[in-house]
């Protein structure tokens, strides 16, 4: 009895987690994609075992188009055992997902039979894109196979001990079975100590470029990583673009290593995407786009840019041991006016006209911005609170986005033909979240209660969270406190996702303008499963008061 309890406490120690769709996150992968005119989020949930299901979740927004996906998996990581890797880069599972046209989850399953790196291949008929994830398989760490072993050598030396006790005609032979259990249980219990202070193995996905067999086993991986995590900054290249104002055409990109100039592959997803674009058109129109990979290093987007002019252009995107960046193209796109359109650019939307703070009206949401009086060099909090009810979905993860560009000339600031050559040699930008989301219904208006505790579809759970932040509107009101909570996952949980609609209206931002002068600021929400872009013109004093 007393061995089987020793094997029972061995063998306790030893259960390993369940196989996951995202090592870095620990739970369901959330990526946004611009799929020719379609703005997609595919959530990738967890695999709960292997070989097993892939969950895959289509989460499409207003105006979206219906329509088919075709949906496959492909292994593709390499491996020294040649049998291991022969089916790299062939689709093992497909599905169809049928979008309606209605804004909503559409689901597929996909069927996933080993660990090791995968590409989630997603055609619309007309473009293929390919999502890279990976799937860790079930690994036992050497403490725990120590403390495994030591409690199981202690359970059959206890046995030996008690035969030896009985049927030894000299008492002192049991002495040395005796001395293995105690020998044995020592192992256990300092193996089972030290785990807990020893450094985990480099991850592979997250912190190394992932191959079937350090996902299967990371714990072989001996030799020095630190190289892993200093990889210089990549490059981004423009394609040609040949589309006229008004035409739709599609711009390919191209990210290459800064020292081989080979094509990095090794992007990894941040903030909800690969690759976060951004392009500011010359009427002061803001493009967040997510373009999809086509192949290692290539990525394209469809556009229709509606003016002709200048368009500045940069990419926000991660790579795997070098870090995030932002990197501006130094040349932008310069697009000709189209023959049929006579000439001229088209006006742009009144509602889009850039304002100083204040209430104004986008989409048929009432939103008012309170930014009090931001001086250079001195942390301001922006408060923007989108409609009147805690109904706001996290989008990429957040409850909001924040684009800074400038200091500008107020001509150009202001201009409607000039700001994609502004802030293409704008000094400053600056991409920023508002990470709190409030869903006790503390900043619901007119002491209405926010729904709290809400869980998504598919087992993402919303927390509340501590944390508070306070502020003062630019009209004197007091701006209402209100809770973090919600969208960081926690013990294991994946965050909640866009199908929860219970957070804000409030969404703050801090920022230090490091410079005085105009800036042109775009706050970016979802709220009925639309994105709102909001522009806004703010005015940054210097220094030491002056106004």
């Amino acid at each position: 009895m007393a061995a089987a309890v020793l094997c029972v406490l061995g063998l306790s120690v030893t259960v390993g987690s369940p196989a996951r769709a995202d090592s870095t996150a620990g739970g369901d992968l959330q990526v946004a994609q611009t799929l020719g005119d379609r703005d997609l989020t595919f959530i990738l949930r967890r695999v709960t075992g292997l070989p097993g299901p892939l969950h895959v979740d289509v989460l499409t927004h207003r105006g979206t188009a219906a329509g088919t996906l075709r949906l496959g998996t492909v292994p593709t990581g390499a491996s020294a055992d040649r049998a291991e890797g022969s089916s790299a880069g062939t689709t093992t599972s497909s599905a169809p997902v049928e979008l309606g046209g209605a804004p909503g989850s559409y689901s597929a399953a996909l069927d996933i039979d080993r660990a090791g790196p995968w590409e989630l291949v997603v055609d619309d008929g007309s473009r293929t894109a390919r999502i890279p994830f990976m799937v860790p398989g079930q690994v036992t760490s050497p403490p725990e196979l120590a403390v495994f072993g030591g409690f199981v050598t202690a359970g059959v030396l206890m046995l030996v001990t008690l035969f030896v006790a009985v049927r030894a005609r000299r008492g002192g032979w049991v002495l040395l079975p005796a001395g293995g259990v105690v020998a044995a249980l020592a192992v256990a219990v300092t193996a089972a100590l030290l785990s807990t202070s020893l450094p985990l193995p480099p991850e592979p996905g997250g912190q190394v470029d992932a191959t079937n067999d350090n996902v299967t086993d990371p714990y072989s991986v001996v030799r020095p990583v630190t190289n892993d995590y200093s990889r210089p900054p990549a490059s981004l290249e423009l394609g040609s673009y040949t589309a006229r104002a008004a035409e739709r055409g599609t711009l390919r990109l191209s990210v290459t290593d800064g020292s081989t100039g080979l094509p990095a592959d090794d992007l990894v997803v941040h903030d909800g995407a690969l690759m976060h674009l951004l392009v500011i058109g010359p009427t002061g129109e803001l493009w967040h786009l997510h373009p999809v990979r086509t192949a290692p290093g290539s990525y394209e987007v469809r556009l229709r840019l509606p003016a002709a002019g200048h368009y500045a252009v940069s990419a926000e995107f991660a790579r795997r041991g070098g870090g995030v960046q932002q990197v501006r193209s130094a040349t932008g796109l310069t697009v000709a006016d189209g023959p049929a359109r006579g000439g001229g650019a088209p006006a742009p939307r009144a509602e889009l006209a850039p304002r100083g703070p204040g209430t104004r009206t986008v989409d048929g949401v009432s939103v008012r911005l309170s930014a009090p009086s931001p001086t250079a060099g001195e942390a301001t909090t922006l408060t923007a609170r989108v409609g009147d009810t805690p109904t706001l979905q996290p989008w990429l993860g957040m409850v909001g986005h924040m684009i800074v560009v400038g200091p500008l000339d107020r001509a150009d600031a202001t201009s409607p033909t000039r700001m994609g050559r502004a802030a293409q040699d704008a000094p400053v930008w600056a991409h920023g979240h508002s990470m709190g989301g409030d869903m006790s219904g503390r900043s619901a208006p007119g002491g209405r209660s926010a729904p709290g505790g809400r869980s998504a579809p598919g087992g993402a759970p919303a927390h509340d969270m501590a944390g508070m932040r306070h502020g003062t509107h630019a009209d004197g009101g007091e701006a209402e406190a209100s809770s973090m909570s919600g969208l960081m996952p926690l013990n294991g949980d994946s965050p909640a996702d866009e199908t929860v609609a219970a957070y804000g209206p409030d969404a703050s931002f801090v920022y230090t303008f490091s410079r005085p002068g105009h800036y042109r600021v775009w706050i970016q929400a979802e709220r009925d499963s639309a994105i709102l872009t909001i522009p806004y013109l703010l005015r940054v004093s210097p220094a030491g008061g002056a106004k």
